[in-house]
């Protein structure tokens, strides 16, 4: 199972959702509204803009996340994906090994194609 969260551009709070199978993963993405956020966000001045359109999600059980932003207008716009696992580093030239709970990789420039694959 997993859960997902929501941001909208006008909206100061994160919106936690209910929880979704993996099947509904894909199909939560595709639906989402990205260039109807877009266009908000283009026709509101800035200081009312909280958030860049984002969808979030967590698997329950690994606690790794996926988030993905949108950024720019309806005609030229990109995808931020973020993921969110725990990765061991190492310290102390190599000696110590400890875990990074909240390890962060993230893709910037992607587009939709890639942030569905």
């Amino acid at each position: 199972m997993f859960t997902y969260s929501i941001c909208k551009p006008l909206e100061s709070e994160i919106i936690k959702m209910s929880e979704i199978t993996s099947e509904e993963v894909m199909r939560l993405f595709e639906e989402f509204p990205w260039i109807e956020y877009l266009n908000v966000m283009n026709n509101v001045p800035e200081e009312n803009i909280f958030y860049s359109p984002s969808l979030e999600i967590e698997n329950k059980e690994t606690r790794h996340g996926l988030s993905i932003s949108i950024v720019g207008d309806a005609q030229h716009y990109e995808y931020y994906i973020f993921y969110k696992r725990s990765e061991m580093r190492k310290s102390f030239f190599g000696l110590l090994e400890h875990k990074h709970e909240n390890y962060i990789s993230e893709k910037q420039g992607q587009t939709y194609q890639d942030a569905k694959s």
